[in-house]
């Protein structure tokens, strides 16, 4: 799937699997806050609870950095590193509160052992989500999620029907 993207993003990739779980993040990096390998993606927590791939830009990361700072062992100068302490610090929701910025991400939490997918209140990021049979997919473009193996280009007519 992250392969159909490349265009997307062309200065790195990156995967991360949960076996124990069956989830999997995968990234196509075009480097804009952070551009060393401390902003690669897929990025954990340090505690390694979250793990997040993230898509555009959080305008006021610097300010949210300097709030969470309290000698925190900062790897590197990303918003995405401070996106992921801002989850630790204020919950998924707080921090959606705080954030400025364009952005759709996908955050595992394995504590919760959850996936929340969200986007910024505008929706200027794409971010679209299906099945392809029993696996539960999703992209920042259509295309990768139809090059997943089990995808099935059919209309389902019971959810046409119900707009």
């Amino acid at each position: 799937m992250s392969d159909s993207m490349l265009h997307r993003g062309p200065d790195d990739d990156g995967v991360w699997c949960e076996v124990s779980t069956g989830v999997a993040l995968g990234f196509r990096r075009l480097a804009i806050q952070d551009i060393s390998a401390d902003g690669a993606q897929p990025m954990a927590s340090p505690d390694g609870r979250f793990t997040i791939v993230f898509n555009g830009e959080i305008y006021n990361f610097l300010e949210l950095r300097r709030e969470l700072d309290n000698g925190r062992n900062w790897r590197g100068h990303s918003d995405t590193e401070v996106m992921l302490a801002a989850f630790d610090a204020w919950g998924i929701d707080g921090a959606l509160a705080r954030f400025d910025g364009m952005f759709a991400f996908a955050l595992y939490d394995a504590k919760a052992r959850t996936v929340t997918l969200a986007r910024d209140r505008m929706g200027e990021k794409p971010l679209y989500c299906g099945w392809a049979g029993k696996s539960f997919v999703f992209a920042s473009e259509l295309k990768a999620i139809a090059a997943h193996p089990d995808f099935e280009p059919a209309i389902d007519r019971r959810a046409v029907a119900a707009l």
